[in-house]
């Protein structure tokens, strides 16, 4: 068994299975450029290793797999210019593209809070796999950003518009409602884990999620449908929140509410980025889109003033600017999505993905 540490990120072989333990526990995992960059070049060493069949990605810690980017960081670099963040996103969606197309079964474990770019790092892989204790989520709108790391292409593909209603909201789903959505494809229960793990070490992936693979408690999506469905099909957001008020349903009231605790202007750059994605086709096109749309966050008052006040602060009273829907304007919406000349995040990749030897 071979085992390697550094940048917060642990990786060991054991039989023909390879894997990746972010391990910076006390921040949730989140990720760091230096981490993205260590578990790019891991795989691409595994990637040309015969001795390596599968490889499995997990957290540290008891809390979850990664609750996204360093966003401390980013709101100290947004203030300061933002270079730093775009070379990290750069590499982080690369990375993200890079987990779509891994021609070896990429397993990911996506236990308790997984969230942001922990998504990216797990929801691109070819075995995703929830429990009972997972929250999985896209909560950018609630720091004035839009959700990336392939977030808008993933919540794109989910049934009817359930995707806009998780990246408007920023909601958690548990289980049964990231299974719903495409965001993972198998339930195991949290204390499976473990034997999972070292099984893959010896077995085929089928053999082994045959063994754990089990039905999870009920979601809530489902039903809720009818008015997701009806309000978020609407061509704006002021139109979806007339729609959620309209319903009479306490749960679309709810979702009205939390709406408008959200930046305007990412509610709205975020409903454009989802429209565009599904008209985009592969990943690669939508992760340059999201790169654009980043960059221009940083000169955004928004990503600033939600960071301060959801993480840096904690005082959850963010002053957003423009402060409703109504005063952000489509010219404010068009700006995020403008080239970014020699600056573009350029993918290769195509619309097929490879075969994947199981």
């Amino acid at each position: 068994m071979n085992h390697e540490e550094s940048d917060h990120v642990l990786l060991h072989t054991d039989g023909h299975a390879a894997y990746v333990t972010l391990d910076r526990p006390e921040a949730l995992n989140a990720l760091t450029r230096p981490m993205v960059l260590r578990i790019a070049g891991a795989l691409d060493a595994w990637e040309h290793d015969p001795a390596v069949a599968t490889v499995v990605i997990g957290g540290a810690g008891e809390r979850g797999l990664c609750a996204g980017g360093d966003i401390r960081a980013i709101h100290a670099d947004a203030r300061s210019g933002g270079s730093a963040s775009a070379e990290f996103w750069r590499d982080e969606y690369r990375l993200n593209a890079r987990i779509a197309r891994y021609p070896k079964p990429y397993v990911a474990l996506m236990d308790g809070i997984v969230m942001g770019g922990g998504v990216g790092i797990s929801a691109h892989g070819t075995v995703r796999i929830v429990t009972e204790r997972s929250r999985v989520a896209m909560p950018e709108t609630g720091i004035g950003f839009v959700p990336d790391v392939g977030g808008t292409y993933l919540l794109a593909l989910a049934p009817g518009e359930l995707g806009t209603h998780l990246a408007l909201t920023g909601a958690a789903v548990g289980a049964a409602d990231a299974l719903l959505c495409g965001l993972a494809d198998h339930f195991v229960p949290s204390a499976a884990l473990p034997a999972l793990t070292r099984e893959l070490a010896t077995h085929s992936v089928h053999e082994v999620l045959e063994r754990h693979v089990a039905a999870p408690p009920p979601g809530e999506l489902a039903a809720a449908r009818e008015w997701i469905d009806h309000c978020y099909a609407a061509d704006t957001a002021e139109e979806v929140l007339r729609r959620l008020r309209a319903t009479g349903v306490p749960a679309a009231q709810d979702a009205a509410a939390t709406l408008l605790t959200k930046s305007p202007t990412a509610v709205k750059v975020t409903l454009a980025a989802l429209r565009r994605a599904r008209r985009l086709g592969p990943l690669e096109r939508v992760l340059e889109q999201e790169y654009r749309v980043s960059r221009a966050a940083l000169s955004s008052p928004d990503l600033v003033e939600g960071i301060r006040a959801q993480v840096v602060d904690k005082d959850r009273d963010p002053r957003w600017s423009p402060a409703t829907l109504e005063e952000v304007g489509a010219a404010d919406v068009d700006r995020f999505f403008a080239p970014l000349g020699e600056h573009e995040l350029r993918l290769a990749g195509s619309a097929s993905s490879p075969e994947v030897a199981w």
